[in-house]
């Protein structure tokens, strides 16, 4: 995954990320959702041609992507830990 903005303001966070698709997006614009983002969206141009973009509007919103990575991180270690203990490992 390489990341690269597009466009940053005070109000306005928009960034390229390039080799993930809808699953991750989907997940990231949720979580930007939940940790108080005005608005958030992610745009795929053409699905062969262009990578996914990720637009946040609010106060904060670099704080609040990386607020929204973060909890992803964290969920996605307790599935982990979860699966483990379900299949004895």
């Amino acid at each position: 995954m390489n990341l690269k903005v597009i466009e940053k303001g005070k109000d306005k966070l928009r960034v390229e990320v390039s080799g993930e698709c809808h699953t991750l997006m989907n997940v990231l614009r949720e979580k930007a959702w939940s940790e108080g983002a005005r608005q958030a969206s992610y745009i795929i141009q053409h699905p062969y041609l262009s990578q996914p973009e990720i637009i946040i509007y609010g106060n904060n919103p670099k704080k609040t992507l990386i607020d929204s990575a973060t909890s992803i991180e964290s969920e996605a270690k307790r599935f982990s830990q979860e699966f483990k203990r379900a299949l004895g490992k």
